[in-house]
């Protein structure tokens, strides 16, 4: 009896030493699980990443590890970030903040900060993005981390150019460079910086040639670096009237860009120079394929929350999964240490009692952390209708816009249309002038009765107004309200010079619309002025502009 005692107690203490050598080899695999999530995370495979990292997030929890929980949180930002789901990423951003905070130190701190300041960066929110990349870099500085100092410098550079604080971005870029010389991506960041920060301050020269060496950058992690160059360089070009290299410059981003967005940069870049070289019909094919970039970036957009969504999802459907997995562990548990208690209850019967006490804490916990689960999924519920409520409204809003620039575009074709038809009818009157003319002057043509008929008829077509009145109708029907907004603001105005104002409208020259009325230049010119001073204007010149303004 007293040896199977013996026996007992020395099984009960290898299960102590066991679990303490378990408690050490599950920390390891926590920390492994953190590093194949962000592994996965650079390669793009987030539902993978997520899985992983919300599986050692449970088990820091569970074990107070606070280093890990907070690894764990921030990756998960990260990976919600890099699928431009910032909502989430600022929610589990949050979480470690809170971790740094009440169990780390300051030197953690700092990391979450820089993050949470690159989200409002992305949302192009400048002061609340100086506000924390300033307290992470005010840390840094604290623990003298001089390689944290040199990147959240950079940071704050690039903000400050923003916000066109010239000398802050300055100081920022001459601390960072000397503190990067190993760190030769984030040193190119640097550089580029510091060339937007010479281009706003006018000192061309020495910024394109910075520029100009960022845009021969080889390389994948290089790319954004080149690509954003390229843009500087075009806006350079252009600041300094070069709109042919300005061009070339965008079109080399274009070539050099593999994502959407860059390509919309460029996209834009090439409709705004074009628009000022006043090339309009290349202007608007770039405005054209502005508009079907952004349509694009939209789908991809829509396509990534939807993502989103099913990575949620499934991430959701893992821990349900991974809870199953924990209850049936427990149940295990539970069943061994029934087992044990048997075995045990003739030797010791207050461990009995003990173990029925701690069987009982833990179902309290368990009911703890059923009844958060519950509120976490409720919150999540609330959460996903109010982003689906969002998403439905601004696709709305996107529907209405297109169907105000379709019909923008339809007037605009059927302007195009009344005005091919006022210039074939011009040209027909002169025609017809030519040829009455030609008659008149041709030998024998007084003596003709016959022939003198057919002038006076060919004179007629020319004179008669019925086609012109048909062409009035179509252009209100097109031009809705033009005419009543003119002839209501101006009573004085007739149905004649309500004809020249819709010819004016439609910019023919003076000398076609005198055609078209089959009236000399000078009296068109005089019925302008006559009109202009029914209007109130004191140049006749400025009547396209003040039509063109109703």
């Amino acid at each position: 009896m007293v040896l199977r005692i013996g026996i007992l107690f020395s099984y009960i203490v290898l299960l102590i030493q066991g679990s303490v050598y378990s408690q050490q080899e599950s920390k390891a695999i926590c920390d492994s699980l953190i590093s194949k999530g962000v592994k996965l995370m650079q390669e793009g495979d987030h539902v993978r990443s997520l899985e992983l990292l919300v599986k050692a997030q449970t088990m820091a929890r569970e074990n107070n590890w606070h280093n890990q929980r907070f690894l764990a949180y921030n990756n998960m930002g990260a990976n919600y970030y890099s699928m431009h789901d910032l909502g989430e990423a600022l929610d589990h951003y949050l979480q470690a903040y809170t971790i740094a905070i009440k169990e780390l130190g300051e030197k953690y701190e700092m990391i979450v900060l820089n993050n949470i300041a690159v989200l409002y960066l992305k949302e192009d929110n400048f002061d609340k993005a100086l506000e924390y990349f300033s307290r992470a870099f005010t840390i840094a500085n604290k623990n003298a981390d001089t390689t944290k100092i040199a990147y959240y410098a950079v940071n704050l550079g690039l903000v400050a150019n923003q916000k066109h604080e010239l000398d802050k971005a300055r100081s920022y870029f001459d601390i960072a460079i000397p503190l990067l010389k190993d760190k030769p991506d984030m040193l190119q960041k640097a550089y580029l910086g510091r060339a937007e920060n010479m281009m706003q301050e006018g000192q061309y020269i020495s910024a394109k040639e910075m520029l100009e060496k960022l845009a021969k950058l080889t390389g994948k992690t290089q790319q954004d670096t080149k690509l954003y160059a390229l843009n500087l360089l075009s806006e350079l070009s252009l600041e300094t009237q070069n709109n042919a290299e300005a061009i070339q410059y965008a079109k080399d981003m274009l070539l050099e860009s593999d994502d959407v967005e860059s390509q919309l940069m460029a996209y834009e870049q090439l409709a705004k120079i074009y628009k000022q070289d006043n090339q309009l019909e290349q202007a608007l094919i770039a405005k054209d394929s502005v508009l079907m970039a952004t349509q694009r970036l939209h789908n991809i957009k829509n396509g990534r929350l939807f993502e989103t969504g099913k990575v949620r999802f499934e991430i959701q459907n893992y821990r349900n999964q991974l809870q199953d997995q924990r209850q049936r562990l427990r149940d295990e548990r539970n069943v061994f240490i029934i087992f044990l208690a048997l075995a045990v209850i003739i030797i010791l019967l207050f461990i009995w009692a003990l173990r029925i006490n701690y069987t009982k804490g833990q179902q309290r916990k368990v009911l703890h952390a059923r009844n958060e689960e519950l509120m976490s999924l409720a919150l999540e519920k609330e959460r996903l209708d109010r982003s689906l409520l969002e998403k439905k409204l601004k696709e709305e809003e996107v529907r209405a816009l297109l169907e105000e620039e379709r019909l923008q575009n339809e007037i605009e074709t059927r302007n195009r249309k009344l005005s091919a038809k006022a210039l074939h009818l011009l040209e027909r009157n002169e025609m017809l002038s030519r040829l009455v003319h030609e008659l008149e002057d041709s030998h024998g043509a007084q003596q003709q009765t016959k022939l003198k008929a057919y002038i006076r008829k060919l004179k007629g077509i020319i004179k008669t107004d019925n086609e012109w009145e048909q062409f009035i109708k179509h252009f209100e029907e097109v031009n809705q309200g033009f005419l009543s907004s003119v002839k209501e603001k101006h009573p004085p105005l007739n149905s004649n010079d309500l004809r020249f104002i819709s010819y004016v409208y439609m910019n023919l020259s003076t000398k076609e619309i005198a055609s078209v009325l089959n009236i000399t230049d000078s009296a068109c010119r005089k019925r302008k002025e006559r009109i202009s001073r029914k209007m109130n204007l004191q140049d006749s010149s400025q009547l396209y502009d003040y039509l063109s303004a109703f």
